[in-house]
């Protein structure tokens, strides 16, 4: 990356850069290719955060389906942690994990689960097993509360065997032909998952990312205080392909020893630590065994530790320098919150980082923990919050005694309760997604590149003032 005119003598945010167009020789966004080249094995540069309100099996699952990879949360206990890696792991790479419900599954109790949203639907089965049928969410517009989900049910079933469509181009030719919304895939009496006709077209564009036995990849977080290498070693175990170490101050001789000792229990897992915003920081948590450095401290949607206590730093400037530093030492970096549009997405990805981090963003959507919620107009929305909010702090030391949790709330940072809207055109991750890549393949097509790796080396960057940023954002209304 190089700057369209004289290097700044000050840090910058993504709304005070842009990317210049170059001369391209890429005919196609499709061809652009996005994989991050790195142990992750991503061929989708996004990771969703390890925040409790973002991040569970369901999303993680999502990701990986699509390229990218989700990190479990570090509060979530030891079983509950190694059964949502476990979870991950068992689920169809090809379809949408469904959700399975009983047939007296109330309308009321199913809206909590899943909103009304085109695409989705229901797979009711009862207890021992047996199929009962297909419910697309959108029926529950329309259906009384008190209505049981079993009774929705009517007609002949979108049912299809897993034989039935050998590949992804033969799945969506079956569903457009049929005019099937949503249907369930089959192997035998196996419910492997749900897919619709866009569903289906993604899997034609995306490639998963998949370990060795051709199962999802899963990453989960572990903080750097009680037993980390007990820790690390029953998520290896029970599969998780890449190990977060994770803490808001990065750079402290604690995390450095945490790194330690998970490298004690394995050499050679992928591993990534943060936070740091700085090139020595980058440097000695690679040096300590971490393969990836998370970096950002405050730019979070739902982080008021700037605010707080003036630490951080524009996030721009922090991933270009802690990027160079990492490739000249052989790792590389996460660029970890501050993106509210596809375009910060893309700025990130041109000043070097690997891939890049989304936590608010994700946190609405159908595959995100958390109940759907119904404001006092009618909206749908799931609730959001930091991970060093007073709520956070509240859970992760729940176990102390009644004093000890109160000195730990006086320190406690970021927002405890925010309404993610659920978007009805857009309600999934993967909607979210399709715009994120649709942005960054075009961008790369601007700059000339075909992979991350070129796209890294040919973008120009240029530097714009207030003004000029407000200029590029679009008018939903005639000035």
């Amino acid at each position: 990356m190089r700057f369209y005119d004289a290097t700044p003598q000050y840090d910058l945010t993504y709304s005070d850069v842009f990317l210049v167009p170059n001369s391209s020789e890429v005919g196609s966004r499709l061809r652009v290719d996005l994989a991050t080249g790195d142990v992750t094995g991503m061929t989708m540069p996004i990771v969703s955060a390890n925040m409790n309100a973002v991040t569970g099996p369901r999303l993680a699952a999502a990701m990986a389906r699509r390229g990218g990879l989700g990190v479990l949360p570090q509060d979530l206990d030891d079983d509950a942690l190694v059964a949502s890696a476990q979870w991950v792991k068992q689920r169809s790479p090809r379809f949408q994990s469904p959700f399975v419900v009983d047939p007296d599954l109330t309308v009321a109790e199913a809206r909590r689960i899943l909103p009304p949203a085109e695409g989705h639907a229901f797979v009711v089965q009862r207890e021992g097993g047996e199929l009962v049928g297909v419910l697309p969410a959108r029926v529950l517009a329309r259906s009384l509360d008190d209505a049981r989900l079993g009774d929705l049910v009517h007609g002949d079933q979108p049912v299809l065997q897993l034989s039935e469509v050998p590949d992804n181009a033969t799945l969506f030719n079956r569903l457009h032909e049929a005019d099937i919304e949503v249907a369930a895939v089959l192997d035998g009496d196996q419910v492997l998952g749900t897919v619709s006709q866009k569903q289906a077209m993604r899997s034609t564009v995306y490639t998963p990312n998949l370990d060795a036995q051709g199962r999802l990849r899963v990453a989960a977080a572990i903080g750097i205080n009680g037993d980390v290498a007990g820790r690390a070693h029953r998520l290896i175990e029970a599969g998780v392909d890449v190990l977060v170490v994770d803490t808001a101050h990065g750079h402290q001789h604690q995390m450095l020893d945490a790194l330690r000792q998970v490298r004690e229990v394995s050499d050679d897992h992928a591993v990534v630590a943060g936070n740091v915003v700085t090139a020595q920081g980058v440097e000695d948590l690679v040096s300590s065994g971490a393969n990836l450095v998370k970096v950002g401290v405050g730019p979070g949607a739902m982080c008021t530790t700037r605010m707080m206590t003036a630490v951080g730093r524009p996030q721009f400037s922090a991933v270009l320098e802690a990027a160079r530093t990492a490739r000249e030492i052989g790792a590389g970096v996460w660029a970890d919150g501050g993106v509210r549009y596809p375009r910060d997405v893309a700025l990130a990805l041109a000043a070097g980082a690997n891939a890049v981090m989304i936590g608010s963003w994700l946190a609405g959507t159908v595959e995100s923990p958390g109940e759907v919620e119904r404001d006092a107009s009618g909206r749908l929305f799931k609730r959001n919050y930091g991970m060093a909010s007073s709520k956070a702090v509240a859970g992760r030391f729940a176990k102390l005694s009644p004093l000890e949790q109160a000195r730990k709330a006086i320190f406690s940072e970021g927002i405890s309760d925010s309404k993610l809207y659920i978007d009805p055109l857009t309600p999934s991750a993967e909607d979210i997604l399709d715009q994120i890549t649709a942005g960054v393949r075009s961008a790369a097509t601007y700059a000339g590149a075909g992979t991350l790796a070129e796209f890294r080396e040919r973008a120009t960057v240029g530097i714009q003032s207030a003004a000029g940023y407000e200029e590029g954002r679009a008018l939903p209304e005639s000035w």
